[in-house]
C-alpha cells in the first residue's frame, strides 16, 4: 500500500483562481501562500511526473511577480518553461494541474494557446530575453505602459543567445526587467566561466549590495536600506574597481538577494516596477528543489521525475526489460574509447540525458560539457576533428537544430569527421512537440558527404557507434530514440557496417516494407498480418538514410508490387530521397506502387508514445492499412490485381 499522504490544507491557495486575487493578501499571507503553493506543486507532480526541482526553486519569485505586477497585461516570460508549474497553478489552471504532460492535458511548458498568462511559449533555453525585448520594443511603439519580466536561469545564461539579447537590450535602453534565477544548476551542474563569475558575485554579496547603493539607484532602494547606502557611497566607489558585466552591457544591476525571502523580493520588485526606466537585471539566489528534501539533496535527479511517493521521494519506475538506447550508446562509446585514445565526447549541458556521465566517469579528461551552447559544441567538435581527434557530439535531435549553421558551414563544408550521436529521435511522449526529434533526417540528409544512420534496435546501435568511430572521411550521424530497447541479444563488440548497405530481415514476394529506425518491429508485426491475408511481405532495414542502399531499393521496387518506406521523421527525409532515386531510375513509371510513411505535416501533441505514433499513422495498424490501400486490396480475394501489377512491371 502506498504511503502517499493526502495534500495539506491550502486555505489561501483555494482563494486564488487568478493573480488579481493575490492583490488583497498581505505580505505575511503571501508567505503562507508560497508555502501552500509549494505543497500543491509537489503533490501534483507526484501524480503526473514532470519537472519538479526547477519549479520549487521559483515559488517565491512566482508569487511575488504575480502579486506585484498586473499579469497578464504585464508580460511574464519564463525561460525554458520547465519551472512554470507554480505559475500555472496561480493562473487559473489549478483544476487541470494533474493533467500535466498527459494526452489532452496541460503542457509541461509555457504555451501561448493554453493561457493568456503564457505570452510566449518556450521549452528550449535562453530565449526569454530576446522575446522579452521584442515585447518591450513592441510596447514602446504602441505607446503602452505595461512591464515585461523575464525569468532566466544561470544555466540558460551559458548560451550565446542570452548574451546577444543582453547586448541588444542594453543598447536599445527599453524598459525591461530580467530576473536571473541563480541556483547554480541547469539540468546538471553548470559549467564555464559564467557560473564561476556568478559565484564570485555571490561570494562578494556585501560589497555588491553597497555597490548597487553607491550608484544612482540609492533613492530607488527600500527605505530600510536607503540611509546605510548613502553613507557607504563614497567608501564603495573607492573599493570597487569596475562595474559588473551586466552593468557594462547597459543594465542596472541589483543583487544578489535571497530569492526565497519575500521580505527582500517584494520591496525590490515594487521599487523596480515604480522607478525603473531602462533595462534592469535582478540577481536572485535560489535553490533548486527548495522545500522538498529529496529534491534539494539530489537536484539533478529531481529535475525531471516520474510519479513518486511524497513522503519518501521514491520514484515509481517501470521495470526495464531491456537497456535504454542512451545507456547502450554510452557503453558502446566507452568500449570504442578503450581501444582508441583519440575518441572524445562532447555534450551541451546534458551529460546525464545523453549517457555521457558514464563516459566521464571512465574518461574524465576526454568528456567536455560545454553548457547550453549547441552552436559552440558543434564547432568545438569541428576543431577537435581538424586537429586529429575523433569527437562524438552527443545532443538531442531537437537541440541539435540550434547548431544547424555550424553543422553546414563548420563541419559538412569542410568534410570534417565529426560524429553526431542524436538521442531522442522521433516522438518522445510527455515532453511533446517541442522535444520531438522530427527534423534531423531532413536537415542532415540534404548535406553532401554526410553519412546518416538510424538504429532499428539496441544491437544495431552498438554496430553503428563502431561504424562512426571507424569513419574518417567526412561527418556522420547515428539517430536513436528515447526509451528502452527491444530486448534483442547484444553483441559482445560492435562490428563496422558496410557504408550504405541495408539488410533484408524477412523475405516475401508481393509487398516490401522498407523501414528506417525503430519502426522495424511495427513493420514486422504488420507483415505478419499481411502474410496471414495471403500477401507475401518483405521487410527490410535500411540502416542508412544516406548514402542510400541503391541496389536494395531498386531490387525491392522491381520485385514487388508495392514498396512502402517507413521512418520516424518529418516529410523531406528518407522517403523523399528514395522517391528521388526511383524517379531518376525510371522505376516510378513501371507499375510498382510507392508510398512513403512519415510524421504528418503537423506537430503531434504530447501523449504516450504509442498513442502519438498511432495518431501519426506510423504504428502497425497504419502500416497494414497503407499496404492494403496501396495495392488496392481489402481482402485476399482481390489478389489477381497483384499478378496484373507484376505483368505491368515486367
Amino acid at each position: 500500500m502506498s504511503s502517499r499522504k493526502m495534500p495539506s490544507p491550502t486555505p489561501l491557495l483555494d482563494q486564488v483562481t487568478e493573480p488579481r486575487d493575490m492583490k488583497r493578501l498581505s505580505d505575511r499571507q503571501l508567505r503562507q501562500l508560497a508555502d501552500e503553493l509549494r505543497r500543491e506543486t509537489i503533490d501534483a507532480v507526484s501524480v503526473t511526473g514532470g519537472h519538479l526541482g526547477a519549479g520549487l526553486g521559483v515559488v517565491e519569485l512566482t508569487v511575488a511577480i504575480h502579486a506585484v505586477f498586473d499579469t497578464p497585461k504585464d508580460r511574464l516570460i519564463f525561460d525554458v518553461g520547465h519551472q512554470c508549474y507554480p505559475h500555472k497553478i496561480l493562473t487559473g489552471r489549478r483544476d487541470r494541474i494533474r493533467t500535466l504532460r498527459k494526452g489532452n492535458g496541460l503542457s509541461g511548458f509555457t504555451k501561448r494557446s493554453e493561457s493568456p498568462y503564457d505570452p510566449f511559449g518556450a521549452a528550449h533555453s535562453s530565449t526569454s530575453i530576446s522575446a522579452g525585448l521584442g515585447f518591450a520594443v513592441g510596447r514602446d511603439f504602441q505607446g503602452s505602459d505595461d512591464h515585461v519580466i523575464c525569468v532566466i536561469g544561470d544555466g540558460a545564461m551559458s548560451a550565446g543567445m542570452a548574451y546577444e539579447a543582453l547586448n541588444n537590450a542594453g543598447a536599445l535602453g527599453s524598459r525591461l526587467i530580467v530576473i536571473l534565477n541563480d541556483n547554480a544548476m541547469s539540468i546538471a551542474p553548470p559549467v564555464g566561466a559564467m557560473s564561476k563569475y556568478l559565484a564570485r558575485l555571490y561570494a562578494a554579496r556585501p560589497l555588491q549590495d553597497l555597490k548597487s547603493a553607491a550608484r544612482n539607484a540609492v533613492d530607488h532602494l527600500p527605505p530600510p536600506l536607503r540611509e546605510g547606502a548613502r553613507r557607504a557611497r563614497t567608501l564603495v566607489k573607492g573599493l570597487v574597481p569596475g562595474a559588473t558585466l551586466f552593468e557594462e552591457l547597459g543594465f542596472s544591476y541589483v543583487g544578489p538577494f535571497d530569492g526565497h525571502d519575500l521580505s527582500q523580493i517584494l520591496p525590490i520588485l515594487r521599487t523596480v516596477k515604480e522607478r525603473s526606466d531602462g533595462p534592469v537585471l535582478l540577481h536572485a539566489i535560489t535553490r533548486k528543489g527548495k522545500g522538498y528534501r529529496p529534491a534539494e539533496e539530489a537536484a539533478d535527479k529531481y529535475h525531471g521525475v516520474s510519479s513518486f511517493d511524497v513522503a519518501s521521494g521514491t520514484q515509481v519506475k517501470s521495470v526495464a526489460k531491456a537497456p535504454s538506447y542512451t545507456k547502450v550508446f554510452a557503453d558502446a562509446l566507452i568500449q570504442e574509447a578503450e581501444r582508441d585514445a583519440s575518441i572524445v565526447a562532447v555534450t551541451a549541458a546534458m551529460p546525464d540525458g545523453t549517457g555521457l556521465d558514464r563516459f566521464a566517469k571512465r574518461f574524465p579528461s576526454r568528456m567536455f560539457d560545454v553548457g547550453i551552447a549547441e552552436q559552440h559544441a558543434v564547432t568545438f567538435c569541428a576543431g577537435l576533428a581538424a586537429s586529429g581527434m575523433k569527437p562524438f557530439c552527443a545532443i538531442y535531435s531537437t537541440f541539435l537544430q540550434r547548431g544547424y549553421d555550424q553543422i553546414v558551414h563548420d563541419v559538412a563544408l569542410q568534410r570534417l569527421p565529426v560524429r553526431f550521436a542524436i538521442d531522442r529521435a522521433g516522438l518522445v511522449g510527455a515532453d511533446g512537440p517541442t522535444h520531438a526529434g522530427s527534423f534531423d533526417l531532413g536537415y542532415l540528409c540534404n548535406l553532401p558527404d554526410f553519412t546518416v544512420m538510424a538504429a532499428s534496435d539496441e544491437a544495431e546501435l552498438v554496430h553503428m557507434v563502431a561504424t562512426a568511430a571507424a569513419l574518417s572521411d567526412g561527418p556522420s550521424a547515428v539517430r536513436y530514440p528515447r526509451g528502452q530497447g527491444t530486448g534483442v541479444e547484444m553483441p559482445r563488440v560492435g562490428q563496422v557496417l558496410e557504408i550504405g548497405r541495408g539488410r533484408i530481415v524477412k523475405e516475401g514476394t508481393q509487398i516490401a516494407l522498407l523501414s528506417l529506425g525503430t519502426r522495424l518491429q511495427e513493420c514486422l508485426a504488420a507483415a505478419e498480418r499481411l502474410d496471414a491475408m495471403g500477401l507475401s511481405t518483405t521487410v527490410a532495414d535500411a540502416r542508412f538514410a544516406k548514402p542510400l542502399d541503391e541496389a536494395l531499393i531498386l531490387s525491392l521496387a522491381r520485385e514487388h508490387a508495392v514498396l512502402i518506406t517507413i521512418e520516424e521523421g518529418a516529410r523531406g527525409g528518407f522517403g523523399a530521397h528514395v522517391l528521388h532515386l526511383l524517379a531518376e531510375r525510371g522505376i516510378l513509371d513501371r507499375g510498382c506502387r510507392i508510398r512513403t510513411l512519415t510524421l504528418p505535416d503537423r506537430f503531434i501533441q504530447q501523449d504516450k508514445p504509442e498513442a502519438m505514433y498511432a495518431e501519426a499513422e506510423l504504428d502497425r495498424t497504419a502500416i497494414l492499412a497503407a499496404a492494403e490501400a496501396a495495392i488496392g486490396l481489402g481482402t485476399i480475394e482481390r489478389q489477381p490485381e497483384i499478378v496484373r501489377l507484376h505483368r505491368l512491371r515486367e
